[in-house]
């Protein structure tokens, strides 16, 4: 998962200086700006709405809170709309300004607003920190799958090695290191996809959690800056997920060829199925399983690649800060918020069937109508994106997990519903995260 501060003034209420932020004198003069507009826009009115209007009704990114608003321009661009911007953007450099191009009404609309970002080294030493943590994390939750296994055919065994387990971490090597290789793929692939495009990313902070089924709350790495348009929005927002998902799946068909089937046992917890999660049993046992009297035990790999895939669905949900949010933000544009409360009261329907989406519905009530607006909102995605960003939504769709636990039998879930705590823990986890990250 990828998170940019939004680009609306009335999402970030309260504006703070920010360290990689740099405040410009004023230097230019709005006859200078006008002319430098007019090489690349026919200009046909200035709009007369006042400064903070425009902010709001445009979504524009204050980078600081003695930036402004200098000039705005209403008309019809004589070029290409992403050559137009590189060249005004080259152009206003110089004077320390910013362009934005908005499309308003069938209009084509440009932005001057004062200042520019500044490029600062980010440190990596918490990132370190970290990784390390989750690392433990997720070795402490693989070593007890791999008592458990040991338990089923040696119970006395694995209770005796349970007394002292720091000798026996060793056995959770499996499930830590395909899991972190699928969050690491995924958060990798944002983080090349930004420095691709030369879009200013942290390195990935992964989240450690080794009381929860997990061990991790998974990981996110933080941009700097907005991102230039529609185009580079996309090929952040999707490399994440899809990359994920490539090593998810061999990891998952790995770890079902090496797991044993067996009767399904009442009180027992079983997984929930996507299409892909089913379509994958069914290629590697020749039946869907469960098939009513036995189901597949699953083993550390096949639990790893199981969350992989439930990852990449939980980031591809399409409002937001979400990967999902990005790709439906570069394929429609601002309609994309029009998925806001559907997605809402979908959750909520689902709260009610499995305690596990408390924990979702919560961070997306705080942060899910928060959308990364780029600065060149006119140009539109090529035929080539507009593919990736379809099949991005149909990796979604296929990897969708509507309930990822449950009870055999009885109408208690008591996984999720013990995790309820660490739900709200992490919601809120989060909530000072991004304060203290603003």
């Amino acid at each position: 998962m990828i998170n940019e501060t939004a680009s609306s003034p009335h999402d970030r209420p309260t504006l703070r200086a920010a360290p990689n932020v740099e405040v410009y004198p004023q230097i230019e003069t709005h006859e200078e700006l006008r002319v430098l507009v007019m090489s690349v826009m026919a200009i046909e009115r200035e709009p007369s709405e006042s400064p903070e209007a425009l902010m709001a009704r445009d979504s524009l990114v204050m980078f600081n809170p003695e930036s402004r608003l200098v000039a705005s321009f209403e008309g019809r661009l004589m070029t290409e709309s992403e050559a137009a911007y590189e060249q005004l953007d080259a152009a206003l450099q110089p004077l320390n300004h910013t362009p934005f191009f908005r499309l308003v009404n069938g209009k084509h609309v440009v932005h001057i607003m004062s200042g520019r970002v500044r490029r600062q080294p980010i440190r990596w030493t918490w990132n370190l920190i970290l990784f390390i943590a989750t690392f433990l994390s997720v070795l402490y939750v693989g070593t007890i799958m791999g008592l458990s296994e040991l338990a089923a055919t040696d119970e006395a065994l694995a209770r005796r090695l349970a007394q002292d387990i720091a000798p026996e971490l060793w056995r959770g090597l499996p499930y830590a290191l395909s899991i972190l290789l699928i969050l690491g793929a995924h958060e990798l692939g944002h983080f090349f996809a930004a420095r691709f495009h030369r879009v200013h990313v942290s390195l990935p902070f992964f989240i450690p959690m080794p009381f929860n089924l997990l061990g991790t709350m998974g990981a996110v790495i933080l941009q700097r800056e907005p991102h230039r348009n529609r185009k580079v929005l996309l090929d952040v927002g999707a490399a994440g997920p899809l990359f994920g998902l490539i090593f998810a799946l061999p990891i998952l068909m790995i770890g079902l060829s090496t797991a044993p089937t067996g009767p399904v046992t009442p009180g027992g917890i079983v997984e929930g199925n996507s299409f892909v999660y089913a379509l994958a049993k069914t290629i590697t046992f020749g039946e869907f399983l469960p098939n009513g009297s036995i189901d597949v035990y699953m083993n550390q790999l096949t639990t790893a690649g199981w969350v992989g895939l439930l990852v990449t669905a939980l980031n591809l949900i399409p409002i937001g800060q979400l990967d999902g949010g990005h790709i439906a933000y570069s394929l429609v544009g601002h309609r994309a918020r029009w998925l806001y409360f559907p997605v809402i009261l979908a959750l909520i329907g689902l709260t009610f069937r499995s305690d596990i989406w408390f924990y979702w519905l919560i961070l997306l009530l705080l942060f899910g109508r928060l959308y990364a607006v780029p600065l060149d909102a006119i140009t539109p995605l090529d035929r080539r994106r507009r593919a990736i960003a379809v099949l991005a939504l149909i990796v979604f769709i296929v990897t969708f997990v509507p309930i990822p636990l449950s009870e055999v039998e009885g109408s208690v879930l008591p996984i999720p519903r013990d995790n309820a705590e660490f739900a709200l823990l992490g919601a809120a986890a989060m909530l000072v995260f991004q304060r203290l990250r603003r």
